[in-house]
């Protein structure tokens, strides 16, 4: 579903924050991408959500390589995936009801059809009675399952998050976890960038480790402590 092949990613100033990258994502797995800060998780994000283009190299998803893909098919490609941003991207002039119904919108949904699926995703994130809330008055960790639930009202195939649990509390964080993990479950690819090492032990995940723009691979052994 997603092949990264000798990805490298240089800026003008000359910084090279990936090298060689090569990786595949098989459908329906989860995949934490983690590494120190400047690691080039970002990078490798915005990389797969089009936003940027490799220097070198390919990233092929559903069979469209990223590094070639025309701008006017990025649109195409992005209502395939459940992009979920550091700095969650809300619109807090809007409710948390329009949030979630603005994607849909876009794409040009039944008014009826939209608003079922804008109320059952805020449901599987555990927000059903907020719909008339505005972001403001929200937690960090229901701000948070707001942007999961507008990522994934388009029932993408695949979800990008890229420090999801960022400034959370364990127990939101642990809550957050356990959402993207019941969407893993049904199927869906799940790809998370972090550098909290406390969201990887109990769940055993298939973990892709960058240090200074280069990779390895590793599994995180199972903690005994925490149950899943």
């Amino acid at each position: 579903m997603i092949t990264a092949s000798n990805v490298t990613k240089r800026y003008p100033e000359g910084r090279e924050a990936l090298r060689n990258v090569s990786f595949g994502i098989t459908a329906g797995e989860m995949v934490f991408l983690t590494g120190h800060s400047g690691a080039g998780k970002s990078t490798l994000f915005k990389l797969l959500a089009a936003i940027e283009r490799p220097t070198s190299g390919s990233i092929v998803i559903n069979g469209q390589n990223l590094a070639t893909l025309r701008k006017n098919a990025v649109p195409y490609l992005r209502r395939k995936l459940g992009l979920i941003f550091q700095d969650r991207k809300l619109l807090f002039d809007r409710n948390v009801l329009d949030n979630v119904l603005l994607p849909l919108a876009i794409v040009g949904h039944p008014a009826r059809e939209a608003l079922r699926r804008a109320q059952a995703a805020l449901a599987k994130v555990g927000l059903p009675n907020r719909e008339k809330t505005f972001p403001i008055a929200l937690s960090g960790g229901e701000q948070q399952r707001l942007a999961i639930a507008r990522a994934v009202v388009n029932r993408p195939a695949i979800i990008l998050a890229d420090e999801p649990t960022a400034n959370l509390d364990a127990a939101s964080a642990s809550e957050i976890l356990e959402i993207f993990r019941s969407f893993q479950q049904v199927g869906v690819t799940v790809v998370i960038a972090t550098h909290d090492p406390l969201l990887l032990p109990h769940l055993q995940p298939r973990v892709l480790r960058l240090t200074q723009g280069e990779m390895s691979e590793e599994r995180e052994p199972a903690s005994h402590g925490v149950t899943p």
